[in-house]
């Protein structure tokens, strides 16, 4: 069974390290029904097409496949919601651990998000000095909600 352990943080964008290295991403999803997301991702010269579903707050279920990039592209234009997702992912290693913060464009600039990935939901790590926010429990953050409510017609920061 292949799960997704993961904690999403705000971030203080000024004091984030330089990356060890990036990838340029554009993303959408496909309607689905609720606590389910089906992602079709381009993230530098691979495509890829993910179904995830919710199994508790901090696991989803998530099966990923690479897929022809003419598909994802396709299924881009014609199948998935706008706007699509687009942000460059820095890479930043900090102890056993890679962190992944996201620097969104378009519709989401100005947003940054910081995730991590566990082996256990129990898995101790490190929490670098310019993390600022917890929220991960907070779907205003997750991917596929940006996709619906993009962060520049936000009010408030959630």
């Amino acid at each position: 069974m292949a799960l997704e352990i993961e904690h999403k943080f705000l971030v203080i964008k000024e004091q984030v390290p330089t990356a060890s290295h990036t990838i340029k991403m554009i993303q959408g999803y496909i309607p689905t029904a609720p606590l389910m997301a089906v992602r079709v991702r381009v993230e530098n010269d691979i495509a890829r097409l993910a179904v995830k579903a919710k199994k508790s707050e901090l696991v989803r279920f998530e099966y990923e496949y690479e897929i022809p990039m003419q598909d994802a592209l396709e299924m881009l234009e014609n199948l998935c919601e706008k706007p699509l997702i687009q942000k460059t992912r820095h890479i930043i290693p900090i102890g056993n651990h890679k962190w992944e913060v996201d620097f969104f464009e378009g519709e989401n600039k100005g947003l940054v998000v910081a995730e991590i990935e566990l082996k256990t939901e129990d898995e101790a790590f490190e929490i670098p000095s310019w993390v600022a926010r917890n929220v991960t429990d907070k779907k205003e953050y997750r991917n596929n909600f940006l996709s619906a409510h993009p962060y520049k017609d936000w009010t408030s920061e959630y």
